[in-house]
């Protein structure tokens, strides 16, 4: 009777061992939880980024303003007719 009682003690310090310690344990669960956790938020703004740039693809395609804006922000192109004024602010001396 005493080595069974010896062999159950036994195994329930190794299944505490590997409920608070081992693979698959508490402290396991937990951390892949929170990974899952940040992959979601990652999987969002990934999402928002993808909706902004079909948004944006969707406007190049269909209208003529945002091709415009592009060529007037990107490039620096000007319409025909319009003067274009570049302010540069004199450069600080360093200190």
């Amino acid at each position: 009777m005493r080595i069974l009682m010896l062999l159950l003690v036994a195994m329930l310090a190794v299944l505490q061992y590997r409920l608070w310690v081992g693979e698959g344990s508490l402290a396991d669960l937990y951390r892949l939880k929170q990974d899952i956790a940040q992959q979601k938020e990652q999987l969002l703004q990934m999402q928002r980024r993808n909706q902004a740039l079909q948004a944006e693809v969707d406007d190049l395609k269909n209208g003529l303003e945002a091709i415009e804006e592009r060529a007037r922000n990107d490039l620096g192109m000007v319409r025909e007719g319009e003067i274009f004024y570049q302010i540069i602010e004199p450069r600080k001396p360093d200190q």
